[in-house]
């Protein structure tokens, strides 16, 4: 038996099929788009040292950032600042263009001829860069050399403690 109100209606009550429709809808978004997102951020680590001289490899990129904010590519100087990069991406991009030109692989993947060749190119740059910069620009200095198609691209650590 139903109660009622005085007046013999019946009470009102919550009708849960619609929250339920609702849910099974979201569960499926959810399900759906769990699988694109991002799942690692892949690093990687460097060797331990052997104990030998290290000899330099004439393919190496340096980014050096300055005290004053100017930037310096290898022994170059006068690539710009932290705020205008646009001379070091112009060097960059011609220097990239030369290496595909002469066909300047990087050495773990000069047999790789699984890869297109535009892969294989060495376009490793490192950056030095002094621990007073804002982590902010340093961000931003990477994002341009990714735009130059730099990759990978490390940090140069100096006086770990």
């Amino acid at each position: 038996m139903s109660e009622k109100h005085a007046g013999n209606t019946p009470l009102p009550t919550i009708n849960v099929t619609p929250l339920i429709d609702v849910l099974l809808v979201l569960l499926i978004i959810f399900m759906v788009a769990a699988p694109l997102k991002p799942h690692r951020f892949q690093t990687k680590l460097p060797s331990p040292p052997d104990n030998q001289p290290a000899t330099a490899n004439i393919h190496t990129l340096v980014v050096t950032v300055n005290d004053d904010r100017t930037l310096q590519l290898n022994s170059l100087t006068d690539m710009g600042t932290v705020d205008d990069m646009s001379k070091l991406n112009q060097t960059l991009v011609s220097l990239f263009a030369d290496r595909f030109k002469n066909r300047a692989y990087r050495a773990d993947l000069a047999t790789r001829n699984d890869l297109p060749e535009k892969d294989r190119i060495e376009r490793t740059v490192f950056i030095k860069a002094p621990r007073s910069l804002p982590y902010g620009e340093v961000a931003r200095l990477i994002d341009g050399l990714k735009g130059t198609g730099a990759e990978p691209i490390g940090l140069q650590l100096d006086g770990l403690r």
